[in-house]
């Protein structure tokens, strides 16, 4: 028999999941998401990337603030769910609500467990040079990403991808393993093994105020500097220009060959030095501008060999 599940999500991440667990004939009777927020130029309330498609699908949607509460506990448990799946919420489950649906909660994180842990996992895994990463379905406890393990998926990074791509890639990955979860929920064979207590790490949250670029690194932890943060918040630096300095985000950008002072610009492709060797920018943004390509860059802001990036 299909489950009866609720699904708790907020961001594009977590549409492919809600989307095949529909498709493959389990009952989603609510789904739970963030509130709308003031977004656009008129700072209209947008509802989340989930509540929209919860809403085409005609499932119920609910934005509570809290869980925390006798009444939010008790609306959770009218649902009389067999599981709830949960991808990219943003709200902590307190032990009640873990407890009402009757196999527990489930979630999908987007790391290869115990290895970042928390709420940037994306990011810190591509920002550290990590070779690997990939996708979990965990049932969920009251710690920050320590349940026990059902399934696992994973896939390379390479230098090429950034946050967009590899969340991109995950986010189907894992919308296809928390299915084949509940498959085996539904079929009273869903095995779970414990996290090991060894290779914990945190994927802190990021902060604006890392995004600067150091040049004085090594290129490959500049590029994965800056892969890690595309697009936002985005790796940012600045250039000299009439006046103040110009602020640049850089999106993307690959190895070159080149050597040169941290910064320098050492020609005119947009070859930059880095503290061992050089990359080259590919994609960038200039302050309140749109994204381009760094040939559209150049056509407007000519650099030479000599100038500077800091």
């Amino acid at each position: 028999m299909p489950l009866r599940l609720i699904f708790m999500g907020t961001p594009d991440f977590a549409v492919p999941t809600l989307l095949e667990l529909v498709a493959h004939g389990h009952e989603v009777v609510a789904v739970y998401t963030r509130a709308p927020k003031p977004a656009g130029r008129g700072m209209k309330l947008q509802p989340t990337p989930v509540e929209q498609d919860a809403r085409r699908l005609g499932i119920p949607v609910l934005t509570p603030t809290t869980l925390r509460t006798p009444e939010a506990l008790a609306e959770f448990r009218a649902h009389n769910a067999d599981a709830a799946v949960v991808v990219a919420y943003g709200m902590i489950l307190p032990q009640p609500i873990l407890d009402a649906p009757r196999h527990g909660c489930f979630n999908l994180h987007a790391s290869l467990l115990p290895r970042w842990r928390g709420a940037a996992p994306i990011n810190r895994a591509i920002m550290e040079g990590d070779a690997e990463t990939g996708v979990m379905v965990m049932k969920m406890d009251v710690g920050l990403d320590t349940g026990d393990v059902a399934m696992a998926e994973r896939l390379a990074i390479t230098d090429a991808m950034t946050a967009a791509d590899l969340h991109d890639a995950l986010a189907p990955l894992g919308a296809d393993l928390m299915v084949r979860a509940m498959g085996g929920l539904e079929r009273g064979g869903l095995q779970l093994q414990k996290q090991s207590e060894e290779g914990v790490t945190y994927a802190a949250k990021i902060d604006k105020a890392e995004a600067r670029i150091d040049w004085k690194r090594p290129a490959r932890e500049v590029l994965r500097h800056v892969h890690g943060l595309s697009p936002f918040p985005g790796a940012w630096c600045e250039i000299a220009g009439d006046g103040e300095p110009a602020r640049i985000k850089i999106l993307r950008c690959e190895p070159a060959k080149g050597a040169g002072a941290p910064g320098e610009v050492l020609d005119d492709g947009l070859t930059i030095a880095c503290g061992d060797g050089a990359i080259r920018i590919l994609e960038l943004q200039r302050e309140g501008k749109a994204r381009m390509k760094a040939a559209d860059f150049l056509r407007g802001t000519p650099l030479k060999a000599g100038a500077g990036f800091s």
